[in-house]
Formats: C-alpha cells, structure tokens, sequence
C-alpha cells in the first residue's frame, strides 16, 4: 500500500492503465459534466473515478471494456454527487431568501435552461445517460452502445423514447 492507494503489483498492468486512462482522460470528465454541470464538480467526481478505476482495475476481467466501465463508474459516481447536492441545496434553500436582479434577456435564457436539464433530469437514468452521452456530448450511437455495453438498437429506442419525454415535457415552452 503506497500513499494510501492499493498499488497495482504488476508493471505491465500498470502501463495497460496509464495507456487506457490516457485515451479515456476526458471521457470521465465529460460524463461527469454532462450530469453536474459544474466544472469543479466534474473534475472532482473524474479524478474520484479514475482513483476507483486505478483500484480496481487488476480485477477488470475484459479490458477492452474499459471505456464502458469507465462511463458507468464515473455516471453513478455522478448520480450520487448530485442526490447529495440536492439533499444540501434544499437544506440551504429552506434557510435562505436570496433575490438576484438580471437583465430580463439572461433571466429568460436562464429559466429556458433551467427548464431544459430540470427535464432532463427527470428522466429515468436509462434515458438520461444515453441524452447525454448522444445529444447532448455529440457520440454516435455505436459509440454509446460500445460505453453502454448495451446494443445499438437499444440505445437508438432509448435516445427515441427520451427525446419524445423531453418533446412532451417542454412543449409549453417556445
């Protein structure tokens, strides 16, 4: 055990996850972002996934697969940062009356998308992930079903279904 971290005996394998990690360095991050949508919170939450993957990653059984275990650690890695954010948000909500004056133009760009990752964010985690990681960060779709580990026809139902909910959640909003 080196500086606190659970050290990866064999050489090799440490050079397979430096090489994996440094094709996949943004990848994390850009999960992450697209969940949280705050930088310092996305970085946090990266590194949090790559010390994870580092950990854990002589007990990957497919290392092809690492892009998608990657992406799934980092998305519930996410998840769980922004359930706690909310839980505080809406303690430090409850106890403060803040006013904010804006120009009525930034206001409405604002409110416009608050609204659009307010639905967003409703949406099943399924339908979510796969918004994110192809409307919203510009994936294919294969690529999101090889991050997925999930078959390209799902993800292509899953992107249908989630845009449909978005269509039917906003469509008061023009």
């Amino acid at each position: 055990m080196a500086g606190g971290f659970v050290a990866v005996n064999d050489a090799a394998l440490e050079r397979e996850f430096e090489a994996r990690l440094v094709e996949s360095s943004t990848l994390a991050f850009r999960v992450a972002y697209g969940v949280l949508r705050r930088r310092e919170d996305a970085e946090d939450v990266a590194q949090e996934a790559f010390v994870k993957a580092y950990r854990n990653f002589s007990q990957l059984r497919d290392r092809d697969r690492f892009r998608a275990w990657l992406v799934r650690m980092t998305w519930r890695l996410s998840l769980d940062r922004q359930r706690g954010d909310r839980r505080r948000l809406a303690r430090e909500t409850a106890t403060q009356d803040a006013t904010v004056i804006d120009t009525s133009d930034e206001l409405i760009a604002r409110e416009r998308a608050a609204n659009w990752w307010m639905a967003i964010d409703g949406l099943p985690d399924k339908l979510r992930i796969v918004i994110v990681l192809a409307g919203i960060e510009g994936h294919d779709t294969s690529e999101v079903a090889r991050l997925l580990d999930v078959p390209q026809g799902t993800v292509k139902s899953r992107l249908f279904l989630a845009r449909q909910r978005l269509k039917e959640q906003l469509q008061w909003i023009q």
